[in-house]
């Protein structure tokens, strides 16, 4: 389908940015604002895009919210040119001011943003992924790439609310042991830590797929040696190491793109898709007990979430003691459809569903705490296609607890 057509066919869920909240200025500063419930900061065709994909979202220190995304140039594909974009909105997400390229591809493929606020500094620190555009995945997962073209990993800030980002600085080297072929940072918020000895410390949930060993009838096929891993920094994103790696590969348990949250009591939970394991089930989780380091067990499946499929999928443990685990993902086990939320009040032992957003398409996801009332939701999602538009949703927290 040509931009043009794309920019028909979606008028109507970009204008619902008009019916839902009263339109901002140019800059993206709302000249007044009342409650809405839903608002759509990228839809395909717009902007001088193809397609947006892979959401992320955090809030900054001052309230303003960020809406990152994949602009993609030439189709809706994961290859190719490929930018990494971001609006704001100064509202809650009701309205969204112009788009913002902070990475630009330039004919090369950069995304899976995973953005974090820096508690010390308030600065944005975001790390991305990079490749040729010129190759594709399998032939990644195969190894049949140089490491010039192949998975690289790059970090990125901001000092004034993601108005503006630095270059990209790679930080591969740190971060990506040799005989690894791909790596995804995310795609989804990071976190800070609030509590215990690591305090501060930023966590990226990443993803990676081994070589496979020297003289197995693996090699040169796409790699069936999935698995999830850490990096942290414990300096504000200055310097960045490997924390745990889940190198099973045993087919099993195949950890991919992942989420985290810090709990109460100071552990971390991993939450990571199945790329296909052989275990009953599509969604795997873990929890570490010193600030992602190392995981308290290995990777096994969470039988609670067993209606969401194979896709990306989004954690986040809302403020207090006594508060629920939230999870988001689609809720059709066999299609990327229903975007839901489910709550955990026993720490990630057990989910339950609470609220399911909608009937439509819908694929990745990134939650995100809006005060203490409201939660916000970014998410892919479409009448006619997954991947017609990223919408916000605002949900009231109330509406999460049953």
């Amino acid at each position: 389908m040509s931009i043009t057509s794309r920019m028909a066919a979606f008028a109507a869920a970009a204008g619902l940015l008009t019916v839902l909240a009263v339109t901002g200025t140019a800059s993206g500063t709302p000249l007044a604002t009342r409650d809405c419930t839903s608002s759509v900061p990228y839809a395909a065709g717009r902007d001088g895009y193809d397609t947006f994909r892979i959401p992320a979202t955090v809030t900054t220190r001052t309230g303003t919210l960020l809406a990152f995304a994949e602009g993609r140039h030439n189709g809706a594909g994961d290859t190719g040119n490929i930018d990494v974009v971001l609006k704001r909105s100064f509202d809650g997400g009701c309205t969204w001011g112009s788009l913002r390229v902070v990475a630009s591809g330039d004919g090369d493929t950069r995304g899976n943003p995973a953005p974090v606020v820096d508690p010390r500094s308030g600065r944005i620190v975001l790390l991305t992924s990079y490749n040729s555009g010129a190759v594709t995945e399998a032939q990644i997962m195969r190894g049949e790439v140089t490491a010039e073209q192949g998975r690289r990993v790059f970090v990125q800030t901001s000092r004034d609310e993601g108005r503006h980002f630095s270059a990209p600085r790679e930080i591969t080297a740190e971060v990506k042991p040799p005989g690894w072929r791909w790596y995804a940072t995310g795609p989804g918020h990071a976190i800070a830590l609030r509590h215990g000895p690591h305090a501060g410390r930023l966590v990226v949930p990443a993803n990676h797929s081994a070589a496979p060993p020297e003289g197995s009838a693996d090699t040169g096929q796409e790699s069936k040696y999935y698995g999830a891993h850490a990096l942290y920094s414990d300096d504000g994103g200055l310097t960045w190491k490997l924390g745990f790696v889940d190198d099973s590969y045993d087919g099993v348990a195949n950890a991919n793109e992942s989420g985290v949250a810090e709990l109460p009591d100071g552990r971390l939970y991993f939450t990571a898709r199945d790329q296909n394991g052989t275990s009953p089930g599509n969604r795997l989780d873990s929890y570490s007990s010193d600030g992602g380091k190392t995981l308290d067990r290995a990777y096994a499946v969470q039988p609670t979430l067993d209606d969401v499929p194979v896709v990306q999928g989004s954690v986040l443990q809302l403020s207090g003691p006594f508060a629920p685990l939230l999870f988001s993902g689609p809720s059709v086990p066999t299609a990327r459809q229903s975007m839901a939320i489910w709550r955990s009040t026993d720490r990630g032992a057990a989910f339950t569903k609470a609220l399911t957003l909608s009937s439509q398409r819908a694929a990745y996801s990134d939650l995100v705490q809006l005060g203490a009332s409201r939660v916000g939701i970014l998410y892919e999602t479409g009448a006619t296609g997954t991947y017609d538009t990223i919408e916000f949703r605002r949900v009231p927290v109330a509406d999460l607890r049953g």
